[in-house]
């Protein structure tokens, strides 16, 4: 219990950190000192806010193969190092150009992070654990987010550079947490097995499944589950690029990939970023105000995705994300109906009125997105393709955040409440897209996914469902060693007794 803690805090950790990140700019936005220290346009202001996308989309280009290369506890523990010197540069920053280095720095970090973190979690975590650890992991991105607005709104009225500069210096908090975090942790036990280190990867399956039990039926399938869906991988030594050739490969990076388009473009980011623009236009000026107003809705933010995560299994995938998707079309077409009748209005009803829906929006998106973000693209994609698979869902991630955070606010002052019509209709083709394409994954070990896909499990072990429910027996005789007959592409299994 106390080793499964410890994997759910590094998800934990790594989740502030991010959130922290990402949020905080939206709180600088609105804060006086900042922009007065910097002369803000909207054009530096778009990117003192995207570089950190910048950042990790460069990571993200290499972030895979770094993690399937060095493992994922390494990648993790180097993704702290980067933040927290991205972090001390930012807050030290002398000039916009200081601050920006600072910022790209911390965005290269967390590219390797949101690469590492999601696989390790994901490879770790036992099975009927995995969707809360996951879930976890963009729900605590609302514990950041929430920290990020009170020290914000706690420094706002320092009459020096500290009224910005603390806020950044917060952000090493979590890096150094992370680490300490990490020195509790082993590798991910199918990273282990996968670089012929079986004893190691036995011993972490029965810590983590059945309090140090090596012989207990749960850790022998999922032992031998692993092992031979590894050998049957290697054995097929396929190059990159024949991988990605197969039609259910080809679906699950397909998935992947689209999927960081559902998670950053719905609309949510505006409101992280801009929502100090966003109740401008509806009629609410003040910074202190937007500030406090910040602080409430993220707070019931955090309360619903931490909600969302807790019953991330008890619907499908596939319906979460559907009525998440579904909500958040309805919220936003209302918001912008009602901004654009009483942005200029004086009219209280109103204004609360579209203060509500962003409340109701961000509930709509926090109670299903927010828990899939990093739990659905490691369950579609196999051992082989996890980490590139995960470093190509990072790319695209940020790739779209760049995207929202460049072109929104010249939208928004160029267009204002139409924005969100046009991000509506685009939700619209998201949620065709998820009822037509997606597969379903809850309740399945991450090798019995490969059945959804192949058509076919890569192991004649019975189903771990069946074992925990009593209706397969198994014993020790499970313990095999697999090796690959390279030459004629055959799995071949002998018996250690």
């Amino acid at each position: 219990m106390a080793l499964l803690v410890a994997v759910v805090s590094v998800s934990v950790v790594d989740s502030v950190l991010l959130g922290y990140d990402s949020s905080i700019m939206g709180s600088l936005n609105v804060m006086p000192t900042y922009q007065n220290y910097f002369t803000l346009t909207t054009a530096t202001k778009s990117l003192n806010t995207a570089i950190s996308y910048v950042g990790g989309s460069c990571s993200a280009l290499i972030a895979g193969f770094v993690v399937a290369w060095i493992g994922r506890w390494k990648s993790i523990m180097l993704s702290c190092v980067l933040t927290l010197i991205g972090a001390i540069i930012q807050s030290a920053a002398q000039n916009i150009g200081m601050f920006i280095a600072g910022r790209f720095i911390v965005g290269f970090g967390l590219g390797f992070a949101q690469t590492a973190c999601p696989t390790y979690v994901a490879e770790t975590a036992p099975p009927k654990h995995r969707a809360v650890a996951l879930g976890l992991y963009y729900a605590c991105w609302g514990v950041g987010t929430l920290v990020a607005s009170g020290v914000c709104y706690s420094t706002q009225h320092y009459s020096s550079t500290w009224a910005w500069r603390t806020p950044s210096l917060v952000q090493i908090i979590p890096s150094i947490l992370c680490m300490l975090v990490l020195l509790f942790l082993p590798e991910s036990p199918r990273f282990l097995i996968d670089r012929d280190r079986h004893d190691e990867a036995l011993e972490v399956l029965a810590a983590l499944n059945a309090n140090g039990d090596k012989d207990s039926p749960v850790v022998l399938v999922q032992y031998r589950e692993i092992t031979d869906t590894i050998a049957w991988e290697k054995s097929q030594q396929l190059s990159w690029r024949q991988a990605f050739s197969t039609k259910a490969n080809r679906k699950r990076i397909i998935i992947t990939a689209t999927f960081s388009i559902i998670v950053m473009l719905p609309g949510t980011n505006i409101i992280t970023f801009y929502f100090g623009d966003m109740l401008a236009q509806a009629g609410i000026s003040d910074p202190t105000t937007q500030l406090e107003i910040n602080i409430i809705l993220t707070s019931w933010t955090l309360v619903v995705s931490l909600a969302g995560a807790w019953f991330a299994d008890s619907l499908g995938r596939k319906i979460l994300c559907a009525i998440s998707l579904a909500g958040q079309v309805v919220t936003f077409y209302i918001l912008a109906g009602l901004t654009a009748i009483y942005g200029d209005s004086t009219n209280k009803s109103g204004i609360y009125g579209t203060i509500a829906m962003i409340f109701l929006y961000n509930a709509a998106y926090a109670y299903g997105i927010t828990p899939l973000t990093v739990l659905y693209p490691p369950e579609v994609l196999s051992y082989s393709l996890r980490s590139v698979g995960m470093g190509l869902y990072t790319l695209t991630t940020k790739l779209s955040g760049l995207l929202v955070t460049m072109a929104f606010p010249f939208a928004l002052d160029a267009i204002g409440w139409k924005t969100y019509i046009i991000n509506a209709s685009a939700d619209i083709v998201m949620l065709v897209g998820v009822i037509w394409y997606w597969v379903e994954t809850r309740g399945l070990t991450l090798e019995e996914v490969d059945k959804v896909f192949d058509g076919v499990k890569h192991s004649d072990v019975p189903d771990l469902k069946a074992v925990t429910e009593g209706e397969v027996e198994v014993g020790p005789e499970l313990l095999k060693t697999v090796t690959s007959n390279v030459e004629n592409q055959e799995v071949v299994v002998t018996t250690a007794k």
